[in-house]
């Protein structure tokens, strides 16, 4: 039949022929699925983005804005769900502006019009996190804190509408290949140490380990953040086996969905994964503790929607140049990602891809700006979403009109929330340290695309890498440790008035953030490092006869030229 629901369904074994294995048909971008097929298409994707698209709110306001407010936790996570899901509709809609092509000699869209998915991107979590945790030192409240940055991201987006209006090769030509894989890799650098704090039992209690140190336990520290993890109703220390062993739970899963499940089950294995480690910390208890609080579950409005919560749009000036070069960043991976959505969608020779990047870029811009006016956060193209296209065989845009229309309902319900908040922390990082991990490998199989033979190239990669990985890993040179505001040696600033301690923080951050200070040196390199020179590599010769050699450009050796040389003398 042309709709085929079992093959979605069928576990696959692994000692199963090659041959054997039922062919999967193609759906084009076009194709007109029935009502039943395009909810479970729909659903996939739904599934496949949840676990990223929840993660980045869930942290933000856990552990920046307002750790014990479970309430506001959840609206966090619903409003993230329903403006993702408005968002998808408009991206996937492709809607022409009007007076455009009178203006810019081109119709331009709003939309790339291809089955591409909106989400949060993790590049927005690190610089909402620092900007939120610098403005609390200073003695902003937090929920205000955190209009600062919705405002400062609303700003910062103009900078992507711009963008969005220049011809296709302009854009090529800003974001090379090169700066975007060093970028991409730095951030899942970032991400996936993010991941490791989490795994071990939480982010604040990861961040005060150093309190349990034998030369300072002994002291009179302040007790307050605790470098105890409290998990549910389980207190215990950062990197405790139980911890361990529930994040742990989580792989596990994965590595078995990746064996033996179905296509439908690998397309989110994500959401899969998580509800087992979930099932395994609900099932179990530390000495009569649980880890999994059903009172959170209880407390969530059975209905909720936007703007229960507001919070006051303003602006943060430390945080504005790290912001800008996250759009940047996610401008890059948006390209990226439309152009692996048209070539996985088969769209070669029947759609402008110029002028789909063009609507996809200006989506991006709008949809940020929009979701910032939703009290969410910063909207991007999902990548992981082409994965889903790649294994289900379906690029029908109805498909993507389901999957949005499955975020609002799972948002407008707040129940999902409520057990997305109950989940532990140590469950969570199982699952959000293979996440961030992928953002990883998705940046080094940019790099494989480079020709890693050519000096220059090895060289902005190697010093980009260098300073972005070493301030990630250790960020403490330029960065403030948690409760200590100000205390930086490079700038130490406890006394300074209010205008330069906005601008120290602006350094601060911009200097401390892996990836934004790897983006902008390689960016740089990238400028003023000449090409590389020609290689000429010398022929094996003997004395007194006439020597071949070999013009070699950037390592690469085809179109070799001869030159002849001159007569060598014994």
């Amino acid at each position: 039949t042309r709709y085929n629901y079992g093959d979605l369904c069928k576990p696959q074994l692994p000692c199963a022929k090659q041959e054997s294995k039922k062919g999967v048909p193609f759906y084009a971008h076009d194709e007109p699925l029935p009502f039943f097929l395009a909810a479970i298409m729909g659903l996939q994707h739904a599934f496949a983005m949840v676990g990223g698209l929840i993660t980045v709110p869930f942290v933000v306001f856990r552990f920046s804005v307002d750790f014990g407010n479970t309430e506001l936790q959840q609206y966090a996570i619903s409003a993230a769900l329903i403006a993702c899901g408005i968002c998808t509709l408009i991206n996937i809609s492709k809607i022409p502006l009007p007076f455009t092509e009178k203006i810019f000699g081109r119709q331009l869209f709003l939309g790339s019009g291809v089955l591409s998915v909106m989400g949060i991107s993790f590049t927005f979590l690190p610089i909402f996190q620092i900007g939120i945790d610098q403005q609390k030192q200073a003695g902003v409240d937090p929920l205000e804190a955190y209009g600062n940055m919705l405002g400062t991201s609303m700003v910062c987006g103009l900078s992507e509408i711009f963008i969005s209006i220049l011809p296709g090769k302009v854009i090529k030509r800003i974001f090379p290949p090169l700066v975007s894989s060093i970028t991409v890799m730095l951030l899942g650098v970032a991400l996936t140490g993010t991941g490791m704090k989490y795994w071990g039992g939480g982010a604040v209690c990861a961040d005060m380990i150093w309190k349990e140190h034998g030369q300072v336990s002994s002291l009179d520290v302040p007790r307050n953040p605790s470098s105890t993890c409290f998990n549910g109703d389980v207190a215990l220390g950062y990197g405790s086996t139980e911890f361990i062993g529930l994040g742990f739970s989580v792989m596990v899963f994965l590595v078995v969905i990746e064996i033996f499940g179905s296509v439908f089950m690998k397309n989110c294995n994500v959401v899969l994964a998580l509800l087992f480690g979930y099932m395994c910390a609900g099932l179990s208890n530390y000495q009569g503790s649980e880890y999994v609080l059903s009172s959170k579950i209880a407390l969530a409005d059975p209905i909720t929607f936007l703007w229960v919560h507001t919070f006051p749009l303003g602006f943060y000036a430390p945080a504005f140049v790290p912001m800008l070069i996250g759009f940047l960043v996610t401008t890059t991976e948006t390209v990226g990602d439309l152009a692996a959505t048209y070539e996985v969608s088969e769209l070669a020779g029947k759609e402008d891809f110029n002028e789909m990047l063009q609507g996809g870029l200006l989506s991006d811009a709008f949809c940020s700006i929009l979701s910032s006016l939703f009290t969410s956060m910063p909207n991007t193209t999902f990548s992981q979403n082409n994965g889903v296209i790649a294994l289900t065989k379906c690029a029908s845009r109805r498909a993507g009109f389901a999957c949005g229309i499955w975020l609002i309902f799972m948002g407008v319900f707040a129940k999902v929330a409520g057990v997305i908040t109950s989940i532990p922390d140590a469950v969570l990082g199982g699952m959000t340290i293979f996440l961030f991990a992928n953002v990883l490998v998705s940046g080094i199989s940019m790099a494989s695309g480079l020709n890693l033979k050519s000096r220059r190239i090895r060289f902005i990669m190697a010093l980009s890498l260098a300073v972005g990985v070493g301030v990630t890993v250790w960020p403490f040179a330029f960065a403030d440790m948690r409760g200590s505001g100000y205390t930086a040696n490079f700038w130490r600033c406890d006394d300074c008035d209010d205008t330069l301690k906005g601008i120290r923080n602006g350094v601060s951050i911009f200097l401390s953030t892996g990836y934004c200070i790897g983006t902008v040196l390689a960016m740089l390199l990238n400028t003023i490092i000449p090409e590389d020179a020609d290689m000429v590599r010398l022929e094996e010769h003997t004395p007194g006869k006439e020597v071949e050699e070999k013009a070699v450009v950037d390592g690469d050796d085809s179109d070799d030229v001869e030159v002849k040389g001159n007569d060598v003398e014994a």
